[in-house]
């Protein structure tokens, strides 16, 4: 009689290859380092390929039954289609999010605007711009936006 074992890399290539995909939904996007570039997601894909090739190759080896080699190259599909999923939303996806049309250009005049500083006094873009600093004027402004959570 011989005991059935399970293909452990191939359901852990799989389990871990979703683990990748929605822990950046959910863990690693509240993180600036890993929200900017996922190289943790990537780093965990790269384990759950290497673990779903195991797994396959595993599956077809001759003494295995049809139905595990079946089994096998459904589950590695679907682990890569995952995989590949988050890397198209991630790299190409993104890059089709059209840009705001009333935002300036890189190099073109920003608009006035008055803001609050850290003292909570209005300033205005042309009370900076018309300020002089230690004795010279200023030669421009750089305004740098960014979501804060303070």
């Amino acid at each position: 009689m011989t005991l059935k074992r399970i293909n452990w890399p191939l359901w852990s290539g799989l389990l871990l290859s979703l683990f990748a995909f929605l822990s950046y939904y959910l863990i690693f996007v509240w993180y600036p380092t890993t929200r900017n570039f996922p190289w943790a997601n990537l780093l965990l894909f790269v384990g759950a390929v290497a673990l779903l090739v195991a797994g396959f190759r595993r599956a077809f080896k001759t003494d295995r039954p049809l139905r595990s080699k079946i089994v096998a190259s459904i589950v590695t599909s679907v682990g890569v289609l995952v995989c590949a999923l988050f890397l198209f939303i991630f790299f190409v996806a993104a890059k089709w999010i059209p840009a705001a049309p009333g935002a300036p250009r890189v190099g073109q005049k920003a608009p006035d605007v008055t803001i609050t500083d850290t003292n909570n006094k209005p300033i205005s873009l042309a009370q900076l711009l018309s300020t002089p600093i230690e004795g010279k004027p200023p030669r421009g402004v750089v305004l740098i936006f960014y979501r804060g959570y303070w």
